[in-house]
């Protein structure tokens, strides 16, 4: 067995406007970068190489608690040392917190001889999430494993649906404010009505046959959020004038990354993407609130492993 890999683990988006804890896509960077190494003695050791300062108990840092769940399958005296690096900002709407418990349990994975299941390291890593957030949600994880865009039409038992897409480019705003998951969850109503929810369904289903026919002009019809997100929009200032001017210059439409603070629209082309970040950026300036701005592609593959030798 190979007993040292580096992992680049990818940034994600959650929900797509109207699939909240069902849909998500991978994002060609940002990435976090993990050096796992195999030990000798059962646990995990986390060495932290950035300046979040993370928990180093396993139980309390999202990689270690997917570690540790991966671990109780692994019959074998055998543990796993972590070099941390976070590049994805916790708290930024583009899945950091997958991105560690993804990448870790993938990484692993490659030195045990790939013994586990795509599934087995979702359900291993949802153990992170709910370190993070306090519910094991698995719309970032899953793309950040699997690549792509993904459906869960189930939690329990676990059904993964990869979905095809056109190609599509992705400009990100992320905001330096910080949204908790666990409060952007909190603040969500219970209950909704049934005239909202029949909208949302079609939405849903709508934005999933545009991307699989790969068109455009439905996905962009269906990227409407009846529920979620005008609860959430409150929270990220400026939302709306940004969501109204990136379409303006062409996006075909988006909304709030994850639980926020991050917004990500797409587009057809580059040259649309570009157009959509300069608008963005515009907007964003008048806020005086710091960001960072991203234009990018999906990422078909997922999480990257290479062998250190």
């Amino acid at each position: 067995m190979p007993n040292e890999v580096t992992v680049l683990s990818p940034a994600t988006v959650a929900n797509i406007v109207c699939g909240f804890d069902i849909l998500g896509f991978a994002l060609n960077g940002p990435y976090d970068k993990m050096v796992i190494r195999t030990t000798a003695t059962k646990g995990v050791t986390i060495i932290n190489k950035d300046n979040y300062g993370l928990p180093t108990e396993p139980e309390n840092n999202v990689l270690g608690a997917a570690l540790l769940a991966l671990l109780t399958e692994v019959p074998e005296d055998i543990g796993f040392e972590v070099e941390s690096t976070k590049i994805i900002m916790p708290g930024s709407g583009i899945g950091s917190s997958a991105a560690s418990a993804a990448g870790s349990v993938v990484g692993a994975n490659h030195l045990l001889n790939m013994r586990f299941t795509k599934e087995d390291l979702v359900r291993f890593a949802m153990f992170g999430e709910a370190v993070a957030s306090g519910v094991q949600h698995a719309d970032n994880l899953t793309p950040a494993i699997y690549g792509g865009i993904t459906l869960i039409r189930s939690l329990s038992p676990l059904d993964i649906v990869p979905i095809p897409a056109p190609p599509l480019f992705i400009t990100i705003i992320h905001p330096l404010i910080e949204i908790k998951t666990s409060y952007a969850r909190k603040i969500l109503k219970k209950e909704i009505p049934l005239k909202d929810a029949v909208t949302q369904w079609g939405n849903i289903a709508g934005l999933i046959a545009g991307l699989m026919m790969g068109d455009y002009s439905l996905i962009s019809r269906s990227l409407v959020d009846v529920i979620v997100e005008p609860v959430r929009s409150a929270l990220i200032p400026g939302f709306e004038q940004i969501r109204k001017l990136s379409i303006e210059a062409g996006a075909l439409g988006g909304g709030i990354a994850g639980s926020g603070p991050s917004v990500f629209m797409f587009s057809k082309d580059e040259t649309t993407a570009k157009a959509v970040e300069s608008a963005m950026t515009k907007e964003y300036q008048k806020t005086g609130i710091g960001f960072h701005t991203y234009v990018t592609t999906i990422n078909t593959e997922g999480v990257k492993v290479s062998l250190n030798h």
